[in-house]
């Protein structure tokens, strides 16, 4: 399965943790509970009866079906350390920006009669933190997945295919078929 941007987002911002997360179903519970305000918009958000919740809560269920497993995990990172996480992205987007590793097919058209075919190409880069101010703000606002990897084709082709403007100008670089890719703050 391929990988998005918008995981590898997700991913690098967990990174940064400096405590892991509650690893037993009823202590995610007791934490999702206590972020949400209450039993009723957990239950809402996970899909389950405010009754189970409960149950969780107070430990008389241990374990949870698959399903319910991976959406309260996913859930409770979701909000885990979120002051943490906006520290982290504050100083990407401010000062060190993300370094992009990713095997994708890269493709390019540039002046009038020249082009060059697609193919997979394995790309490790540093992008400059605007780049990354522009990829947590719009993953933020619920970009969508191509829209995530215009703006990392965009930096790419900035950073890598046109050494940061110092040849190949007015190169546009297509970034399709990503088969993996891994951000790091």
């Amino acid at each position: 399965m391929a990988d998005s941007v918008g995981d590898g987002l997700d991913r690098a911002l967990q990174g940064a943790f400096t405590r892991r997360i509650p690893q037993s179903a009823p202590a995610q519970m007791r934490y999702l509970v206590k972020q949400l305000g209450g039993t009723k918009a957990a239950a809402q958000l996970l899909g389950i009866s405010q009754r189970t919740v409960e149950r969780y809560v107070v430990g008389r269920l241990q374990r949870p079906r698959q399903v319910l497993r991976g959406r309260l995990e996913s859930e409770v990172t979701k909000r885990w350390q979120p002051r943490v996480r906006a520290k982290a992205r504050k100083k990407a987007a401010s000062t060190d920006g993300l370094v992009v590793s990713t095997r994708a097919r890269f493709g390019f058209t540039a002046q009038p009669g020249t082009s060059d075919d697609a193919r997979i190409r394995d790309i490790t880069q540093a992008l400059p933190p605007a780049y990354a101010d522009r990829l947590f703000t719009a993953h933020e606002h619920g970009a969508t997945e191509r829209q995530l990897q215009q703006i990392t084709a965009d930096g790419l082709a900035q950073m890598y295919f046109r050494a940061d403007n110092t040849r190949a100008h007015g190169l546009d670089v297509e970034f399709t078929d990503v088969e993996h890719i891994q951000i790091e703050l």
